[in-house]
């Protein structure tokens, strides 16, 4: 039997009270009250209403089921993802760098980073580490079904250097070179007294910086001394505007820091209200922010500071500049070092050092704002009060960015030199071989005895280097020796007499 009803709820009272039309004598079509039309339906019958609460009932029950199901199969997916995790290997590490902080902040990892991918290293990313001194860089390299890491340990190149112990190192990265007492710490591993392996990875030159309003030019070496050591405190006393100088200086751990007290404070302490910093980028931020202040920094962190040129007792003023750097002609230059194990156990510390001295490791160097060992040609001026014949023999030509040095002021050149050789054969091969002509001035520190000694003495010096060019298939057009002149760096001191012998090397145009 069934109803005809209103189904306009909501809107019509006939509709909320489910009036039954089906029994009025005269069949209706449309609702009396809202006029929509009705609707016929069959009043639920006790089998109905059983079926229909089975199949409720039945479809509840269902829903669980799917749901129980889908949970389960969620929950071993999670453990099955779980246990993946679990059991996936830890990076394996095949090369671990202590190094100084100059390095680290960024060129040891992009060092790590171009090593790997020499290597044919895949999915190469740098991490950081457990703490902001260390990182990671890691890789897959061909043929392995894991990852390999290189770990990189920077907290200063004196912690660097105390802390190296046999089994925890396998290569010594230094922005300073390593006295007697450190390279015992750092023998070979089973081997307290073997040696190490020295290889100089580039050059830094550390920046004296001011504040970009600052209007002083450049500074004396001792009078940054007199500054840092508190003895100089207001600007107007070195010609710059009034003020109280503000000394920024990196702290004791780090290798710029003890290349700083060494280079210009000469073992005096550093004025009691410096502020101290442990990393470079934060001193040189400071030092922009503050238009009294002064610090110094490693050549990439100038940033938004100035920096200014440096002089020495009879040495003309120098900025931080590429030939001033390469040359180590500017007071502050210093280099940055590898050091290994004689007999390394790791096949991988020399692939890397044999990469990092590589023209494509180099470039990663001067990439990171260093100077690489890259030979290259410089336009530079000549001092009016040089030599004549120096002055007219370099007048039509442009300097290599880099001297040759000899040891404790023997004939021997010192390994940096030995590389160089190489490096000046390969930029006169890739500019035209022999029509290129080489320039070899040798000089020497004024040694107290006679002019004519000194001549003798820097003309030998470059005579060992036109030998040894020679047998590397390269004949210099012009071989001469000015003595004493054109010094480079006060003769009054071991550093700046070593600086003075040298072997400039130039080409013509």
């Amino acid at each position: 039997m069934h109803r005809r009803i209103c189904t306009n709820y909501g809107k019509c009272a006939l509709a909320e009270s489910r009036e039954d039309f089906s029994r009025e004598k005269k069949a209706m079509t449309h609702c009396p009250l809202c006029d929509k039309r009705l609707s016929d339906v069959v009043p639920p019958t006790r089998s109905n209403i059983s079926n229909i609460g089975f199949a409720l009932v039945t479809t509840v029950v269902l829903i669980l089921l799917s749901a129980v199901a889908v949970g389960k199969k969620w929950i071993d997916t999670s453990q099955q993802g779980a246990t993946a995790a679990e059991s996936k290997e830890a990076p394996k590490t095949i090369l671990r760098l202590a190094d100084s902080n100059t390095i680290q902040d960024s060129l040891g990892p992009a060092l790590a980073e171009g090593f790997l991918k020499a290597q044919g290293a895949t999915d190469v990313q740098i991490l950081p580490g457990t703490d902001p001194q260390e990182k990671m860089v890691e890789g897959v390299l061909p043929g392995d079904g894991f990852t390999s890491a290189i770990t990189i340990a920077a907290y200063g190149s004196a912690s660097a250097i105390t802390t190296l112990t046999a089994d925890a190192w396998d290569i010594g990265m230094s922005s300073r070179k390593l006295k007697p007492d450190a390279a015992g710490k750092l023998a070979a591993p089973g081997d307290s007294h073997s040696a190490l392996s020295e290889d100089v990875l580039g050059l830094d030159g550390i920046a004296v910086i001011v504040n970009a309003s600052n209007p002083l030019k450049e500074l004396r070496k001792d009078t940054i001394k007199q500054i840092f050591t508190g003895k100089i405190n207001d600007w107007s006393k070195v010609g710059s505007m009034r003020g109280a100088i503000q000394v920024y200086v990196r702290d004791d751990q780090s290798g710029i820091a003890d290349s700083f007290k060494t280079m210009v404070l000469a073992g005096t302490p550093v004025a009691s209200s410096a502020r101290r910093f442990e990393d470079g980028n934060a001193l040189s931020q400071a030092v922009s922010s503050d238009p009294n202040g002064i610090g110094f920094v490693s050549l990439p962190l100038i940033h938004s500071a100035k920096s200014i040129a440096i002089s020495d007792k009879g040495v003309d003023a120098l900025k931080p500049t590429r030939l001033t750097v390469a040359t180590e002609e500017y007071p502050l230059s210093r280099r940055l070092y590898l050091y290994t194990p004689s007999t390394p156990h790791n096949a991988f510390t020399q692939k890397f050092v044999e990469f990092a001295l590589s023209r494509q490791g180099q470039e990663v160097v001067a990439g990171n704002g260093l100077i690489a060992q890259t030979v290259a040609r410089e336009s530079q001026s000549v001092s009016d009060t040089a030599p004549g014949e120096y002055q007219e023999l370099t007048r039509n030509a442009e300097r290599l960015s880099l001297d040759f040095r000899f040891v404790n002021g023997d004939l021997d050149l010192d390994d940096m030199a030995q590389q160089d050789l190489d490096r000046v054969v390969s930029l006169v091969a890739d500019n035209g071989g022999a029509k290129k002509q080489i320039l070899l001035f040798g000089f020497t520190d004024d040694t107290g005895i006679t002019a004519e000694v000194d001549q003798a003495v820097s003309l030998n010096r470059a005579r060992i280097v036109e030998k040894l060019l020679i047998q590397r298939g390269v004949k210099p057009a012009v071989v001469q020796g000015f003595g004493s002149a054109v010094p480079v760096a006060p003769n009054d001191t071991a550093e700046g007499r070593e600086k003075n012998r040298r072997v400039e090397v130039w080409i013509q145009k």
